[in-house]
């Protein structure tokens, strides 16, 4: 059985050389490949430059992407070819349009200019101006994508909010499996996620259960993978 095994968090270009990103390591993801090899699944693992990766092994593939569009790009191909998901990295939900001066904006505003025309990406913006504003322009959510490109694939998805109860936090994991045909969601509080810890909630269509630790997340997400496949 072949696993992809998305983690990290993806970067986003503002121009030449800087970028926006978040705080993502990777490192649930690299929990999650390890014991899926251990398990004996074949594990292809899509994460970013800067991430964690687990060592060396005979049944992972590591491809590397950096942004939004890359990932995209690795997921349609990939996708089709295998069993099952586990999609826990932190895609980027804005990507920059373009960067100028406040006043240089308010000048292209008034004008009515399009913005996106004004593109710096493949360029360094000066320094110069005291204050600037970075226009930026929703991405597409990837993981809405991945039952048309491989309807039959066990999509395990990840839900994250900030200072919300549980019972927002599990309401809002159900949401995302009907929003994106999605077997489980692994819904988590980042005010629940420490360096020991990590605390959240395991959502299926049927299913409801809590652990509070990255090893407990794998070996639960493990399972879940396991089940499905031997009921198939």
């Amino acid at each position: 059985m072949k696993v992809i095994v998305t983690s990290g968090g993806t970067s986003e270009a503002i121009d030449s050389v800087r970028k926006i990103t978040n705080q993502s390591t990777g490192t649930l993801g690299k929990i999650i490949a390890e014991q899926l090899l251990e398990a004996g699944y074949l594990v292809t693992l899509v994460t970013t430059k800067n991430a964690v990766k687990p060592v060396r092994h005979i049944n992972l593939e590591i491809k590397l992407i950096e942004a939004t569009a890359d990932l995209a790009q690795v997921l349609e191909v990939e996708v089709p070819k295998h069993d099952a998901i586990v999609h826990a990295m932190a895609v980027s939900d804005y990507q920059p349009v373009v960067m100028l001066p406040i006043e240089d904006f308010k000048s292209k505003l008034s004008a009515m200019e399009d913005l996106q025309l004004l593109s710096n990406q493949d360029k360094k913006v000066s320094s110069k101006a005291e204050t600037q504003v970075i226009v930026l322009k929703k991405t597409p959510k990837l993981i809405s994508k991945i039952k048309a490109w491989q309807p039959e694939i066990l999509l395990i998805g990840f839900k994250l909010l900030v200072g919300v109860s549980d019972e927002a936090l599990i309401s809002a994991a159900k949401k995302s499996l009907i929003d994106n045909q999605a077997d489980f969601i692994f819904a988590n509080d980042l005010e629940n996620i420490t360096a020991d810890t990590h605390a959240g909630w395991l959502v299926g269509r049927n299913s409801l259960e809590k652990v509070t630790t990255r090893e407990a997340i794998g070996q639960l997400i493990v399972s879940k993978i396991k089940q499905v496949s031997e009921e198939n």
